[in-house]
């Protein structure tokens, strides 16, 4: 049986501050009548461009079978969102063969795949239709998609008006249920609540191993990628570094983190913020050790005053689901965040790091409460933290006695 995926030598090309432009009639017949006059300098033009070009796909080949899941990882910017969007036909290779042996469903950055200006009951039958399904197929799904997305009292309501969470729950049930072969899924689940998450989660594995469908899947949650994922592929700058079974590929992505490189700055466009550098314990030049004292330290520019933010530090483990401990400055602690007009430093101290030797994922938010987060990314970096034995116990800090050490007494009476 052939790959329902087969993906030949892909490349594609950008040009740095490019955007797509979208012409009329008049705009074509225009450029015709102007085209002999823009020949005289086009040689000049294309040496000019060049220099601005990059390859966000190099040459990436690749073979998915029917019923398998597939795990894409990669830091931010080596190319993930690209394979899918090419793959989703939203935007189209620069050179390449694609082979797709089956429709398409795809649930990428919220936004696409909806108009706003329709409801929620619109939308469903607009995406049926796309996907090629009658109405009288659309209808047999429809209450299904309702009942897993939770949006009942708003399903005749504009979509422009759904918050964020809300728009993503019925963008995934409308992709997860319509009859479609292949369902190409990006990091957009981080928009949901982790109840959510997990619904997702589950019912991506049912289709999969159920019904037999292939999944291409976009995360920065190792968890969710070996829980889910077979196989996988790891890229980097555009290029694939290594295909294989999933635990070898994340194995790789988590050996390519260095807790010492150089931060690189991470603007917040939506609140006018720039995070210019987040460390630990760089006092101690990065070193943690389980039961010491650890410090995070953050500093942030601000074009004008910002309030009510929250301030969140996550620390995670690829071989758990979800989050191992975080904490947030306004709903732990209580505080009232102004970041002011320039230059803040925020400083969260840890008096005991009790988390066991091993390899941990750093994550970071800046959010209003409860609501909605402006920057979020839960694989800001990975980190070690040293083997040792706590102060106290002679046990040692093994894999195999769990991940978090609680500091206790036993007392036993004979």
């Amino acid at each position: 049986m052939k790959p329902i995926i087969e993906v030949t030598n892909l490349s594609k090309k950008y040009k740095y501050g490019e955007s797509q432009p979208y012409y009329t009639l008049r705009d074509t017949l225009t450029g015709l009548v102007r085209a002999p006059f823009h020949l005289l300098n086009k040689k000049q033009k294309q040496i000019n461009l060049n220099k601005n070009e990059f390859w966000a796909l190099n040459n990436i080949s690749f073979k998915v079978n029917r019923g398998e899941a597939m795990g894409i990882v990669g830091h931010n910017g080596a190319g993930k969102s690209t394979i899918l969007k090419i793959l989703s036909r939203i935007t189209p290779p620069t050179k390449g063969k694609i082979t797709l042996r089956g429709r398409v469903g795809s649930l990428l950055e919220v936004g696409t795949g909806f108009h706003f200006e329709l409801t929620g009951r619109e939308n469903i039958y607009l995406n049926g239709a796309i996907l090629g399904m009658k109405r009288r197929e659309i209808d047999k799904k429809f209450d299904e998609i309702v009942n897993f997305s939770g949006v009942e009292k708003f399903l005749d309501t504009p979509v422009k008006h759904y918050s964020s969470g809300m728009y993503m729950r019925l963008a995934f049930a409308v992709a997860a249920n319509l009859d479609s072969e292949i369902l190409i899924v990006d990091e957009v689940l981080a928009v949901g609540d982790t109840e959510f998450q997990k619904k997702c989660l589950g019912k991506m594995d049912e289709i999969t191993k159920k019904e037999g469908r292939t999944i291409l899947f976009v995360s920065h949650n190792m968890g969710a990628i070996k829980r889910l994922c077979g196989k996988g592929l790891l890229l980097d700058s555009g290029k694939k570094i290594y295909e294989g079974k999933i635990d070898n590929v994340v194995d790789q992505y988590m050996t390519s983190f260095d807790v010492k490189k150089v931060f690189e700055p991470i603007k917040v466009p939506e609140i006018d913020l720039v995070i210019n550098k987040i460390s630990i314990n760089q006092k101690n030049n990065g070193k943690i050790v389980p039961g010491k004292p650890v410090q995070v330290d953050i500093d942030i520019f601000a074009e004008h005053e910002v309030k009510d933010i929250g301030i969140e530090i996550i620390f995670s483990h690829d071989d758990m689901d979800g989050r191992l401990f975080s904490t947030n400055t306004k709903s732990s602690d209580g505080l009232e965040i102004v970041i002011k007009k320039g230059n803040n430093h925020f400083t969260c101290f840890i008096d005991s790091f009790n988390l066991c030797s091993g390899k941990y994922r750093f994550g970071f938010s800046i959010q209003i409460p409860f609501i909605k987060s402006y920057y979020l990314n839960t694989d800001l970096f990975y980190f070690d933290v040293l083997e040792t034995t706590f102060s106290n116990s002679q046990l040692p800090t093994l894999p195999m006695y769990g991940h978090v050490y609680l500091d206790h007494k036993w007392l036993i009476k004979t």
